[in-house]
């Protein structure tokens, strides 16, 4: 379970991040990542689109990506992040998907 203080959950946060973060893609994740001096720890929002699924599989990516973040935060860069699930993530599982966080990841520069 993340504590609050490591979510993103609100819109303008997100806007924000977006308009002034730079993003890096593959073909399942897009992760947009804002730096932000005054919180000394990562932050993480997750935008999963209704067209990857019903409810439940939506959440079960959610608590996918989560639980990556969980397991590697100690490794990650104190930034913002902001994760988009893309479509072919819908048919993945833990594994594959942590593997594809960890290559886009690297792209971005932001594993210690």
């Amino acid at each position: 379970m993340m504590k609050k203080r490591f979510r993103i959950k609100k819109e303008k946060d997100f806007k924000v991040i977006f308009k002034r973060g730079k993003s890096y893609a593959n073909r399942q994740f897009v992760v947009y990542l804002k730096d932000n001096q005054e919180i000394p720890h990562l932050r993480l929002g997750i935008s999963v689109s209704k067209r990857l699924g019903n409810a439940v599989k939506r959440n079960q990516i959610k608590r996918r990506i989560r639980a990556f973040y969980q397991l590697h935060k100690n490794e990650l860069k104190s930034l913002e992040y902001v994760v988009i699930a893309r479509n072919p993530v819908k048919d993945m599982d833990y594994h594959e998907i942590e593997k594809s966080l960890l290559h886009v990841l690297r792209i971005a520069k932001c594993i210690k």
